[in-house]
C-alpha cells in the first residue's frame, strides 16, 4: 500500500512539473495515479471526520490510557453500564431480568475454585416458578454422582419478592442460594447444608 501511495505521489509530482505524457498508456497510468491519490485523500478526510464525530481521541498519557483500560475491564467484569453524563458506572438493576441473571453469574464467579470445579456439566438456570415450589432454589439430580441431567434452579420470583427491596440483601441471598444448591449437588442433605450455614 505504501508503495502504491509513493508511486502515485511521484507520478502526480511529474504530471504537475512536466504535464501529462503524450504516450497514451503512460497517460492512463498518470490519470490512474491522480485518481488513486484523490480517493486516498478523500478516505483520509472521511476517517478524520468520523473519528471527530464519534468523539474518540487518543489518550494523552500512559496514565490516562491505563484508566481507560481499567474502566473497560471493570465494565466487562461487572457487567455494568457506563453513564457518560454522570461519569460513573451504573450497577445492574436486580429487578430487571438481565440484572438478576447478572447477580447469579456473579455468585457463580465468586465461588472458590474447588466449588466451581464441582459444577462441571451442571446447568444453572433462572426460573419464575419459585412460588409454586415454595423455594428460593432447587437442585435436581443425583447428588454427587455427576449425571448429565443435574441442574441448579434459582427462583427469581421468590428471591425478588422477599429480598428485592434491598439490592445488597438480594445479591447476598442469591449468592447464598447458589451455594446452598451447590452443596446439595456435592452430596449434602438439608441438615448438612444448614450446618454449613447455607
Amino acid at each position: 500500500m505504501a508503495a502504491a501511495v509513493s508511486l502515485s505521489l511521484g507520478l502526480v509530482v511529474l504530471v504537475i512539473g512536466e504535464g501529462f505524457s503524450t504516450n497514451p498508456p503512460i497517460r492512463d497510468i498518470e490519470e490512474l495515479a491522480i485518481g488513486l491519490l484523490g480517493v486516498m485523500a478523500l478516505t483520509g478526510v472521511a476517517a478524520l471526520v468520523a473519528v471527530r464525530l464519534a468523539g474518540w481521541r487518543n489518550p494523552e498519557s500512559e496514565a490516562e490510557f491505563e484508566q481507560v483500560v481499567v474502566r473497560s475491564e471493570r465494565l466487562a467484569r461487572d457487567g455494568l453500564s457506563w453513564d457518560p453524563d454522570e461519569n460513573e458506572f451504573l450497577e445492574p438493576d436486580p429487578l430487571s431480568d438481565d440484572g438478576f441473571e447478572e447477580l447469579v453469574r456473579e455468585a457463580l464467579d465468586d465461588l472458590p475454585d474447588l466449588l466451581r470445579n464441582t459444577l462441571g456439566h451442571v446447568a444453572v438456570v433462572v426460573s419464575d416458578q419459585g412460588r409454586k415450589r415454595g423455594a428460593y432454589g432447587l437442585y435436581e439430580g443425583s447428588s454427587g454422582r455427576g449425571t448429565t441431567h443435574d441442574r441448579i434452579i434459582i427462583f427469581r420470583d421468590t428471591l425478588r419478592r422477599d429480598f428485592g427491596h434491598d439490592g445488597e440483601l438480594l445479591r447476598d441471598q442469591v449468592t447464598r442460594t447458589v451455594r446452598h444448591e451447590l452443596a446439595h449437588h456435592v452430596g449434602f442433605d438439608e441438615l448438612g447444608v444448614s450446618r454449613l450455614d447455607l
